[in-house]
């Protein structure tokens, strides 16, 4: 087994830490924040700490709660939903070529370039008349729109480098429809299916625009809180409503990257 150089290994430790540390700086004023009874300029650390903000924000009034929980319920739904959609049509993107494939693949990017307030009103007549408008179930379908193409691309990607050859075989020796996706098709896409979900789950989770139009206000999910806190100049507050969250985000990514540790080849049936 070939080593690299100390040099090599150096390099990407400093690397690795760079953007550990750029990923945490952000996150520590909005800690100091969560414990600060006000922290004025040009002061570098708050005078009076308190743990009044993480009282509010933990208490039954605050609706912080209670907006977690539906924050979570709405992010694994749409995760689900763009799980169950976007893997057979990944496998098609990925596996066949067909006329007007190109013309495919730029609508499933539309929704990621055209501004969300632009998508947001544009359906939300639609959803009006479908009466889905201040409905949890409008919520988590509006948000397939920006989670799909993540799952979709992600997949066809994965699809790309699939042989469906594997599957004939298994076929061949007598393999049911059920047991060639179980044991075949699955354990080869499965790291793919985890990044997508992830990236599913973390773009449903942080849905601010379509979740205020299509939920009216009624669907609180926590983006709403915070932005409510943040802008009535309760710093304090807001800084302990984002630690939370930021938290569930932070503990699916250490999740699945361990889980992707722990899987470095696809499986057999990749080429």
């Amino acid at each position: 087994m070939i080593r690299d150089p100390w040099w090599f290994r150096a390099l990407r430790g400093f690397a690795a830490g760079a953007l550990i540390l750029w990923l945490i700086l952000p996150l520590v004023p909005l800690v100091i924040w969560s414990f600060a009874r006000g922290w004025r300029y040009p002061d570098l650390l708050p005078q009076n700490w308190s743990l009044q903000a993480w009282e509010v924000a933990l208490s039954g009034r605050s609706g912080v709660l209670e907006s977690l929980w539906v924050t979570g319920l709405i992010a694994v739904l749409a995760t689900a939903l763009a799980v169950l959609i976007g893997v057979p049509a990944g496998r098609a993107l990925g596996l066949h070529r067909f006329p007007g494939k190109a013309a495919v693949e730029a609508l499933i990017l539309a929704p990621l370039i055209v501004p969300g307030i632009a998508v947001a009103l544009g359906l939300h007549a639609v959803f009006l008349d479908l009466g889905l408008t201040n409905t949890l179930a409008g919520v988590v379908l509006v948000h397939l729109i920006p989670t799909l193409p993540y799952m979709i691309l992600v997949m066809a990607g994965i699809f790309a480098n699939y042989d469906p050859e594997i599957e004939e075989q298994a076929r061949s020796l007598g393999a049911s429809p059920l047991a060639i996706f179980r044991f075949v098709t699955l354990p080869a896409v499965l790291p793919g299916i985890v990044v997508g979900a992830l990236f599913a789950f973390l773009v449903s989770w942080s849905q601010y625009v379509l979740t205020l139009v299509i939920g009216g206000g009624r669907v609180l999910t926590l983006p709403l809180v915070l932005f409510n806190f943040a802008t009535s100049g309760r710093n304090d507050i807001a800084g302990a409503i984002s630690i939370l969250y930021v938290a569930p985000g932070l503990v699916v990514l250490i999740l699945t990257s361990r889980h992707l540790a722990a899987r470095p080849a696809f499986a057999a049936g990749v080429r």
